[in-house]
């Protein structure tokens, strides 16, 4: 019998290397936990895992040398739910995804399944209800307690065997291409995104409009909480939300005081009152400047065009019994009725099919 948790590398490479992995390309079932929610620098805490009859989890913070399961997963079929966040975090773990990835969150959206999270689905294959007790843990944290570890095997236990329903129910229907596809897809999407930071990140949803000194006022306000946070070593938002910053801007900008938090530690509240000063001296020629996209031209042509495409999505989507949004968006709907995209380059191929876009 496997171990309920791997803690060294020895016993990974042990339990990796074991018969039962013998074949070619061995199929597995993954998914991560991190400790976003707790920490400044997220960290890959947790790696659940199962196969065949074993199900087990893997200890990142103990394990010394991960790279037994990198070059594993490399040769695998790996089954994940929603697995673009999971993805992600391999690709930063390993700078590599494996070749092959498949999502059941995809494959029962397919299928016409409109509540597809992982808890969902498992009571509708299994008719099983899963705890969501320990959602927010703090997977940094050691010892893991009996009720995590239960909650952490939980989310890959159920996979393979959902797999199986789900890649029957797809063929049955004729859409394991249109799977596979959208699949690859996500994986591609995730394998050429960037990791860097933009030098702009601090421009957070609500500040489109701002004028420059109430850019410069949310400017400041984000790299002094983003300083406090690594300070900490807690997210950003235990600090001060998006919206408070974005409010505090305003304030800033038309001279009135912030009233900060009582619960503000007093080193915390002078360094807050150092960048009100600073921000005060900062010349208008380092104001930042706003953000002007090019205005889409909305003349009734392009409604047209736009409602047009909406109507054919919908029927498509009525017909087949699956959300119009997996057809496509009505972001990208817009982009193509704008001519700024050929459908080529923004639809795959099964949504042109299902669109009678057969050029």
């Amino acid at each position: 019998m496997p171990p309920t948790l791997i803690e060294t590398t020895e016993d990974l490479v042990g339990y990796l290397s074991a018969e039962r992995f013998g074949v070619p390309t061995p199929v597995c079932a993954v998914d991560t936990e991190a400790d976003s929610l707790h920490r400044y620098r997220e960290s890959l805490c947790l790696v659940q895992f199962a196969a065949g009859d074993d199900c087990l989890l893997m200890d990142p913070l103990k394990i010394g040398d991960l790279s037994a399961l990198g070059g594993f997963l490399a040769r695998a079929v790996v089954w994940m739910h929603g697995a673009d966040y999971d993805m992600t975090m391999l690709k930063r773990q390993f700078g590599s995804l494996p070749t092959a990835v498949f999502d059941t969150q995809i494959g029962a959206r397919l299928l016409g399944v409109r509540r597809f999270g992982l808890a969902d689905l498992v009571k509708l294959f299994f008719e099983v209800e899963l705890s969501k007790s320990s959602q927010k843990a703090d997977w940094g944290k050691r010892p893991l307690t009996p009720k995590m570890v239960e909650y952490a095997l939980n989310d890959v236990r159920y996979l393979l065997p959902m797999s199986d329903l789900i890649v029957t129910r797809l063929r049955e229907k004729g859409r394991y291409g249109w799977f596979v596809e959208s699949c690859e897809a996500s994986r591609l999407k995730v394998l050429e995104r960037g990791d860097e930071a933009r030098e702009d990140v601090w421009r957070i949803q609500g500040s489109g409009k701002f004028d420059g000194k109430t850019l410069a006022s949310l400017r400041a306000l984000w790299h002094w909480r983003d300083a406090e946070a690594e300070k900490w070593d807690r997210p950003t938002f235990m600090v001060a939300t998006n919206r408070q910053l974005v409010d505090w801007s305003v304030d800033l900008a038309q001279g009135r005081k912030i009233e900060l938090p009582r619960h503000f530690r007093p080193d915390r509240v002078k360094r807050f009152r150092q960048m009100e000063e600073e921000l005060e001296n900062l010349p208008e020629s380092e104001w930042p400047e706003r953000v002007r996209s090019a205005r889409r031209k909305r003349d009734r042509n392009f409604e047209q065009l736009v409602d047009d495409w909406i109507k054919r999505r919908d029927k498509a989507a009525s017909e087949l019994d699956i959300e119009g949004s997996l057809i496509v968006s009505r972001a990208v709907i817009e982009l193509i009725a704008a001519g700024e995209c050929a459908p080529a380059k923004v639809l795959l191929g099964w949504q042109r099919d299902v669109l009678g876009l057969h050029a």
